[in-house]
């Protein structure tokens, strides 16, 4: 099937819960954004409170689907980014065995349901970042905060490539 969205970059987490809040924050930074740094045509900017309906429901049916999200290892280093694809094989890989996610449903278990049910984006990158606080209250601690341009640089990079490659695989049909 033909992706009718070329792009979605979702934020998942809650601000209400400190360092949680990272994949919104850099949703919001990356909104605030769009009139000096535009993202290609066909990106869509989400929210989301990690619940697996809504998240499959926002990637579904698009070309590459961008997941920003905080994670609480227990040796955290706090503002520390990883990034995970999809494999060949349409699989999200995991680095290790334990779930650091704050939502009782991770992502790999999204990704893996979302693949069963046909409905997964054809490329998945995941940018996972360290917190150190994920109690009640708003606002990202010194270190996550910093990360957040970061994370958006980065997210802004894989956008375009994806969108590079789509322009030159129509142009070639």
């Amino acid at each position: 099937m033909k992706p009718l969205v070329s792009t979605v970059v979702i934020g998942i987490g809650n601000e209400f819960r400190r360092d949680d809040g990272v994949g919104w924050a850099v949703v919001a930074l990356l909104r605030d954004r769009a009139a000096l740094w535009p993202l290609p045509s066909g990106t869509v900017l989400a929210q989301c409170d990690a619940d697996p309906g809504r998240l499959i429901g926002l990637w579904e049916n698009t070309g590459l689907a961008v997941v920003v999200d905080a994670c609480f290892p227990p040796s955290a280093h706090p503002g520390r980014t990883h990034r995970w694809c999809t494999a060949s094989d349409g699989v999200l890989r995991r680095t290790a065995p334990a779930r650091h996610s704050t939502h009782g449903f991770g992502l790999t278990e999204a990704q893996r349901l979302a693949d069963s049910l046909g409905r997964s984006p054809d490329r998945l990158v995941v940018y996972a970042v360290e917190g150190a606080d994920r109690s009640l209250g708003t606002g990202l601690t010194p270190a996550v905060a910093c990360a957040v341009p970061h994370v958006a640089r980065w997210i802004a990079v894989d956008v375009e490539r994806h969108h590079e490659r789509s322009v030159r695989g129509l142009r070639a049909e």
